[in-house]
């Protein structure tokens, strides 16, 4: 069983939330450390009859560039959607789907939505609030998560909080990147 252990509240992670966590993590390289006691100039070079050892065992994911940075929808755009002025090109309500089901569908909403096209999607995940339970809204919660995560950052552009008139705090407006032809 494991124990690990998420942030300060003591909660045990759920099997998903550790391969969420571990697909994350992958994307990430990390920093080369040089101990204080170590100058540049004392650091060892590889011999130049060595092949490149270091470029064959880096995992090819970290050879890729970058993902693109997210932005932030401009404010006109986001008037003109909360006022209904903007067309939104296709919705997901993820009302009643479990964390794995959300994700799939969200993963194969947003690429497919992009393939046909669109350019803003509306993304529900209902507000969640029922008492005050701080578990309710799990999707509320995972949702704008998954929409930063590398894995979908060639996919949108951005995302922001949906107007009054689309759901509010309970749902996402999420403009696409256009599909390269």
């Amino acid at each position: 069983m494991n124990r690990e252990k998420s942030g300060r509240s003591g909660r045990r992670l759920s099997r998903n939330e550790r391969e969420l966590w571990a697909s994350f993590t992958r994307a990430i390289a990390p920093l080369r450390r040089v101990g204080p006691a170590l100058l540049p100039d004392e650091i060892a070079e590889p011999s130049p009859a060595a092949p490149d050892s270091q470029a064959r065992t880096e995992p090819a994911k970290l050879r890729e560039k970058p993902a693109p940075p997210l932005a932030s929808l401009d404010r006109r755009l986001r008037q003109r959607l909360a006022r209904g002025r903007a067309e939104i090109d296709g919705r997901l309500d993820l009302h009643g789907f479990t964390q794995a089901e959300a994700h799939a569908a969200l993963l194969r909403f947003l690429r497919t939505s992009r393939a046909e096209g669109a350019r803003i999607v509306l993304v529900i995940t209902g507000k969640g609030t029922r008492g005050l339970d701080p578990e309710r809204g799990v999707l509320r919660r995972q949702v704008p998560l998954w929409l930063r995560s590398p894995q979908l950052r060639e996919t949108i552009v951005g995302f922001e909080p949906a107007g009054p008139a689309h759901g509010g705090e309970g749902a996402f407006y999420v403009r696409l990147r256009r599909a390269r032809s």
